[in-house]
Order: C-alpha cells, then sequence, then structure tokens
C-alpha cells in the first residue's frame, strides 16, 4: 500500500509542479479532437444488429439471397374514405409501387404490389392450370373504368391476395419490398437513415394526400424514426446539464466550482467523440445514451472532488493545497472505481453483435478518459482558483450543518443495529432474487420497442396487423436437403407435418411452406377435390404439381437442395418468440431429420434475427456480470490487501444489482442490447460510492479511531457528497422519461433507480458490513489505511 501511496504523491507533485504545462497540453488535445468530433455522424446497419457465428445468423447470411422477408419495408396506402377500389386510389397504388421500386438498396426482384408482374392468380380451368397477372400488362392508371376495376378486383379475391396485398375490409392496399445491404453496382454500405429520409419525404411526404394514407414500417424506417428521435436527446442532455450544474451550485455554493466538475465531464466527451472518428466509428442512433452515461460517470467524480476542494477551502486551506487534498486522496478510489467501470464496459464486447462491440468500445474510450479529465484535469483547474476568508467561513458553516445530519448514520457502528442492518439486507436480497427470477430477454412489447406505443411507426404496425391477415414477424426455417428433393415424398412430408406442427404452437397465425403449396396444386390438378389436398406420393405427380410453383416465392431454390418454411407470429415480443424457437428445436430433436439427409437450421427472418439477439444477450449477461465482480475483487484486493474489504465493497452491491433485476421484471422492461450497458453502467456507480465511503473509513480508523468515530467521520466527509451526487444524477436522467423515445424513457427512469438504492447500500449496508467484520476480525493495532490527503 505505500508504494501505492508514495506513486500518487509522486504524480501529485508532477502535476502540481507543471500546472500551467499540464492544462496547456490538455487544452491543445480538446481542441484537436473537437474538430475530429465535429465530423462524427449518425449510423446504422441492418446487419450491425446481428449477432456474429450465431446459428441463426449463419443461416441468414447463407441464404439471403434466396429468403426474404429478413430486411423488409411495406408501405400501405389506405382510402380514408371507402376502399381502394376506385380509380383514384389504385392510380395511387401505383405512384407509390413506382417510387419504392426505385428506391435506394431495394432489391426489385422483391418488390410486390397489385401493380407488379409477379402478383399473378393460377387457376385449374378445363383447359388445365392457367395463370394470369392480376393487373394485366396492358392497363395504364389512366385508363382504369369500372369494368377493368371489377375485374382486378376478381383476380385478386381468387389469387388469394386478400389479408395479404389487399386489406381483409378493402380499405388498403400493400407494397413489399426487401432491402440489399450494399448496392450490387458500386458495393457501397445502405445508407439506413438516408433511406429512411427517403421514405418519410419522398414516399410519406410527397404522395399523402388528403384522400388517401400512406402507413410505413420496416427496420429501416424503424430506425429512421428512432434516429430522428435521438436528436431530442441533446434538448434532455441540456435540460439534465441545467439542473445538475443548480445542484453543484446549491451544494458548494460557486459558479467557478459549478461549472468546472460539468466542463471536465463534457471534455472526456468530446474527447470520446474524437476517437471515435479517428477509430472509423458512427454513433448508432440505439447507442445514442452512451455519451450522456459517460457524462454522467464523469459529474459522479466531479462532485467528490468539488467535495474535497469545498471541505478543505472551508477547514481553512488555500487553492493549492486544497487542490493538492483532493488529488491525493481521491486518486486511488477514484481510479479503482473508473477502472471498474472501465472493465464493465469493455466485457461488452464479449457479446458478438457488432453494435453493442462498438458501444462498449464507445463507453470504454470515454470512461477511460474520465481518469484523465476528472481526476486529473480536475484538481489542477482548481488549484488556479481563488477563495476570500468569507466564502471559506460561510462553506464551514454549511458543510458542519449537513455534516451533522448525516453523521447520525453513525448508530450503526453500533453491533447490535449493524446486525440489524445486515439481516434486513439478507432478506431483501432473498425476496429481490426471488422476484427477478423469470425476467424476460428482449423486447415485452409489440411494434418497435424503442418508440412510444402512441408514435407514428407503432400506430402504423397496429393498422396494418389489423386490416391485414400477413403477420408483420416471420420466422423462416431452412431445411437443407440433397439434390432434387422437391420431388422427394419423404422430404415434403416431414416439411408439412413441420407445418402443422408449427402452426398450432401459441403465437402462431400461419405457416407457408413448399408443402402446402404442393398440396394446393395437387387438389387443382384433381378438379379441386378437397381430399387431393395431400402430397402427392407420386414423384411424377409430385414433380407436376411442384412445377406450377413460381421459384421467385422464397421457399426453394432452383436445385432443390434448399427449402424454407416461414412461420408468420402475432408479434415479436420475447414471449412469443421464445415459445416458437423451442418448438422447432423440440420438432428437430424428436424427429430426426438426418435419416432422409436432412439438415433443419434456425433460422432467418426478422424473428431469426432478435431470437439470435435475445439469446447472445441471455448467454452472455451472466459471465460479463461476473468478469465485472471479478474486477471489483481484484482490484480491492490490490488496493487494500483486505479480503474484508472485498466483502464490504461487493456484497452491498449484489444487493443493488438483483434489485436492478426486480425493478426490470416490475416495470416490464426486458434485458436487450439497450438496457444490458445500463446495468454495468449502474454496477459502476454503485462501486463509486462504496470506494470512496470505504476509503475515507479506513483513513480514519488508520488514525486509531474507534469504528463509531471513524464511521461516522466518513460518513460526515463523503456522505453527503454520496447522497448529493445520487439525487443529483437521478434528477438529471429522470428527466428522460419524458423522451419520445421508449428506451430512453425506461433508461431514466432505469437509471434513476439504481442510483438511488446503490447509494442507500453504500451508506447503510456497507457501513455494517464494515463494522460486523471489525467486530468479528478485531485489529492488532492501527488499521495500515494510507493517510492521504492528510
Amino acid at each position: 500500500m505505500s508504494s501505492i501511496v508514495g506513486f500518487v504523491k509522486r504524480l501529485e507533485d508532477f502535476f502540481f509542479r507543471y500546472r500551467a504545462a499540464t492544462l496547456l497540453v490538455l487544452l491543445v488535445l480538446t481542441v484537436a479532437m473537437g474538430v475530429l468530433a465535429s465530423r462524427l455522424h449518425m449510423s446504422a446497419g441492418f446487419d450491425k444488429q446481428l449477432p456474429i457465428g450465431h446459428e441463426y445468423t449463419d443461416t441468414f447470411f447463407k441464404y439471403r439471397t434466396q429468403l426474404f422477408g429478413s430486411n423488409r419495408i411495406m408501405v400501405v396506402v389506405r382510402a380514408r374514405d371507402g376502399n381502394i377500389w376506385t380509380p383514384a386510389s389504385l392510380k395511387k397504388l401505383h405512384e407509390v409501387t413506382e417510387a419504392v421500386l426505385y428506391l435506394p438498396g431495394v432489391d426489385r426482384r422483391s418488390v410486390q404490389s397489385l401493380w407488379t408482374p409477379n402478383t399473378r392468380v393460377y387457376e385449374l380451368t378445363e383447359e388445365g392450370f392457367q395463370a394470369e397477372d392480376v393487373i394485366g400488362g396492358t392497363v395504364t392508371p389512366e385508363a382504369l373504368d369500372a369494368a377493368k376495376i371489377d375485374v382486378i378486383r376478381d383476380r385478386a379475391g381468387r389469387g388469394g391476395y386478400t389479408g395479404s396485398l389487399v386489406a381483409n375490409d378493402g380499405s388498403a392496399a400493400m407494397i413489399v419490398a426487401d432491402l440489399l445491404e450494399e448496392d450490387p453496382g458500386t458495393h457501397e454500405q445502405l445508407d439506413y437513415l438516408a433511406l429512411a429520409d427517403k421514405l418519410e419525404k419522398d414516399i410519406r411526404g410527397k404522395l399523402e394526400t388528403p384522400e388517401h394514407e400512406i402507413e410505413i414500417v420496416g427496420f429501416a424506417k424503424q430506425i429512421g424514426d428512432i434516429a430522428d428521435g435521438a436528436k431530442g436527446v441533446a434538448g434532455f442532455f441540456a435540460l439534465a446539464t441545467l439542473l445538475t450544474a443548480l445542484a453543484v451550485y446549491w451544494y458548494c455554493r460557486s459558479i467557478l466550482l459549478t461549472l468546472l466538475p460539468i466542463f471536465c465531464s463534457m471534455v472526456s466527451v468530446v474527447w470520446q467523440f474524437g476517437t471515435l472518428t479517428l477509430l472509423g466509428f458512427g454513433l448508432d442512433p440505439l447507442a445514442i445514451l452512451v455519451p450522456f452515461l459517460v457524462f454522467a460517470i464523469g459529474v459522479s467524480h466531479g462532485v467528490q472532488q468539488i467535495n474535497a476542494i469545498s471541505k478543505a477551502v472551508a477547514a481553512g486551506a488555500d487553492s493549492i493545497s486544497a487542490a493538492r487534498e483532493s488529488f491525493s486522496s481521491l486518486f486511488i478510489p477514484g481510479t479503482l472505481a473508473l477502472v471498474t467501470a472501465f472493465v464493465g464496459f469493455i466485457t461488452l464486447v464479449m457479446i458478438p453483435i457488432p453494435m453493442i462491440r462498438e458501444l462498449g468500445i464507445a463507453a470504454s474510450i470515454g470512461v477511460g478518459y474520465k481518469i484523465i479529465t476528472n481526476l486529473i484535469m480536475l484538481p489542477v483547474a482548481a488549484s488556479f482558483f481563488r477563495f476570500s476568508q468569507k466564502y471559506a467561513l460561510h462553506l464551514e458553516a454549511i458543510q458542519n450543518k449537513r455534516g451533522l445530519l448525516i453523521q447520525r448514520l453513525g448508530f450503526i457502528a453500533d453491533i447490535n443495529h449493524a446486525r440489524l442492518v445486515l439481516v434486513s439486507a439478507v432478506i431483501l436480497l432473498g425476496l429481490a432474487v426471488w422476484q427477478s427470477h423469470g425476467r424476460h430477454i428482449g423486447a415485452l412489447q409489440p411494434g418497435a420497442p424503442e418508440l412510444r406505443p402512441e408514435s407514428r411507426y407503432n400506430q402504423d404496425v397496429g393498422n396494418i396487423v389489423k386490416r391485414f391477415d400477413l403477420g408483420m414477424d416471420v420466422l423462416t426455417v431452412v431445411f437443407e436437403t440433397p439434390n432434387d428433393s422437391c420431388n422427394n415424398f419423404e422430404v415434403l412430408n416431414y416439411i408439412d407435418q413441420f407445418s402443422q406442427y408449427m402452426g398450432q404452437v401459441p403465437g402462431v397465425l400461419s405457416v407457408q411452406s413448399l408443402s402446402g403449396l404442393a398440396k394446393f396444386a395437387n387438389a387443382g390438378l384433381n378438379e379441386g377435390n378437397p381430399k387431393m389436398a395431400a402430397v402427392p406420393r407420386d414423384t411424377k405427380a409430385l414433380q407436376v404439381a411442384i412445377g406450377y410453383l413460381p421459384e421467385a416465392g422464397g421457399l426453394f431454390n432452383r436445385a432443390c437442395t434448399m427449402m424454407a418454411a416461414n412461420i408468420y407470429l402475432a408479434d415479436h415480443k420475447a414471449t412469443t418468440i421464445e415459445p416458437a424457437i423451442h418448438a422447432v428445436k423440440d420438432f428437430r430433436l424428436r424427429y430426426n431429420p438426418e435419416s432422409l439427409g436432412m439438415t433443419v437450421r434456425l433460422a432467418s427472418g426478422n424473428v431469426g434475427v432478435l431470437a439470435a439477439t435475445n439469446e447472445e444477450v441471455e448467454a452472455r449477461e451472466l459471465p460479463m456480470m461476473l468478469y465485472v465482480y471479478a474486477a471489483i475483487i481484484i482490484l480491492v484486493l490490490l488496493a487494500y490487501r483486505d479480503w474484508r474489504a472485498m466483502l464490504a465493497c461487493c456484497l452491498p452491491l449484489t444487493l443493488a444489482t438483483f434489485l436492478g433485476y426486480w425493478f426490470m421484471k416490475s416495470l416490464d422492461i426486458g434485458l436487450t442490447v439497450a438496457t444490458l450497458p445500463v446495468m454495468v453502467l449502474a454496477t459502476g456507480i454503485g462501486v463509486d460510492y462504496a470506494f470512496y465511503i470505504y476509503n475515507r473509513l479506513l483513513i480514519h480508523l488508520a488514525r486509531g479511531e474507534a469504528m463509531k468515530e471513524a464511521l461516522e467521520g466518513a460518513l460526515r466527509e463523503v456522505g453527503v457528497a454520496t447522497i448529493f451526487t445520487a439525487i443529483t444524477l437521478s434528477v438529471g436522467v429522470a428527466t428522460w422519461s419524458f423522451s419520445e423515445l421508449k428506451f430512453q424513457a425506461d433508461m431514466g427512469i432505469l437509471l434513476t433507480f439504481m442510483f438511488m438504492v446503490n447509494m442507500l447500500m453504500a451508506i447503510t449496508v456497507l457501513p455494517a458490513f464494515a463494522v460486523k467484520l471489525d467486530y468479528r476480525f478485531p485489529r492488532r493495532g492501527p488499521v495500515k489505511a494510507p493517510a492521504i490527503g492528510h
């Protein structure tokens, strides 16, 4: 420990000997990083959301050019009054179809509406099978009349497009298009935010009229709406900063000391943005809160510095002495806390999802810079301030009054009181573990969980689901088969049995597969006899039935080595996805496909992507938290060389973590890519509080003080700052609950809870542990703790 103290002393002497040079270097670095930060831009990508190396995403990438529906946009033209079967409405549908067809990134093979040639009617007539376009190639929008519209309407009904391309009530018609991740000609990545802007301005903005409403859903539109909402985050950030500034001023009664921690925290964010630009990263809309979480960590440490400086000033120290004391007394606990937060965020890289890895790297960079900006820059800059004797006396009176209030918590130093606190903590921990059991992974609401239910996007989702039968959430299961297996009855029968099995799973609306289409075609070849709606056993009959089906449907490839089943779900809530995935795995296990030379692969479709993400988050959560706790334990043991310090810091933090899980479950907040970093941050903040209080407790014990006296002194010196920091940060992030982004509102509520509960654990349970451990293991002489700052 003495070597660590000596190292801190050498750092203190160096930085305060070269105060001006240190600040000049940091200023130049800030200007350079500011130039780079100005070039940072938002970026989003569909592939960034996909787990690397997961079974489901491997299937998606392998067959993405053959399967449709994983990355799709749906545009609906709805007549506000009446139905779609009018010349004006069909003409509007044609305009929108043409506009969608030429959007950047659209796979034109996949575009389908009543006006596209891949929308056909297949019928059995006296002369055999007959196929015709729903809207023939000779029909133009300008030449539509009542007779032609009746024919189109009749064909759409006979072709089975009611409920899919046409609303059940006839009030709307749909255009469906799949997106390509990169332009096949230029090989440039698709700019999703630019596409979302075109969907809003060129499709909805230009083509929506008082007579026709246009509804748009799909990942591209969803991420665009999230990005638009994320722009409003700046307003909440400004409000939180203002509230924080007012609170810090109330605490220290100095404008300079108020602006200093906020400025230093801002500097680290600027450095963070500049570094991201250097690394070639953009700022993902789903990671927009990361800079503000990093800012909150900086404010937390800044307040502790201001607390130490103001106490030294109140005790009569000049500005340089106060700043040096703040530096030396807080460098060890501050570094421990920030390194722990750094480790917590860097563990996010364990999750093989590019977006989360970028988030983890971005957050780790910001937290790492806090060691410089909040533990070095802040006290060095404060040393140039000058404080009058009047200010020092006024501040001393305020500090004494606050200290007397928090000092009353020293009653915990009584062994009986400590036992009562610990028994209560154990009971609360048991309840929290029990209540947090079975918490959900993934989204728990239909539509886009990142947006509020009343948002335009989620309203569009609700309207489409209400009017159309075709589920918007599809899970695609792939069957890899031997060559030319489309004519193999055993293979088709296996797929048919699978389709029927999945159709009975709760939450499944319908199942579309090659076997179902083959059964329909076979019935048609036998005069529509319903008894013949079965998979033909004869190879030639099966070949004839399959021969009438279009390959472009995405249910099989030309070589018949790949077949697929599209499972349409009611929504993409975690409670809907999990049973469907489990049912697929159960069928695959019960009825071994290998005997037929088949492989059943999960999964493509947008639900397959979500399921892969949910499974990765669930699988990596526990190892991540264990790594964070392992880092805390190692750092505490290295710093204090006492296993009791490890218990005192970690056990209250464990209780706070499980209380957070209980809180998430109670509020139906699932563990997602957005909430996982918050739990990591909450762990880091909780350790901050614990380190600062425990460090001051050791300093008092090192002087030979009794436990009660030492605990009262520690709480008097840093307890007020700990409570104040938690309340200040909570007030700031609580404003997020008014955001139009639901995930930001959820994060604000969750962070508010975690800030407060970690603070309560730090000022009650941690001292109780320290007291209990101290009584059980009596000291032989003074504790060898560094008398840093004195």
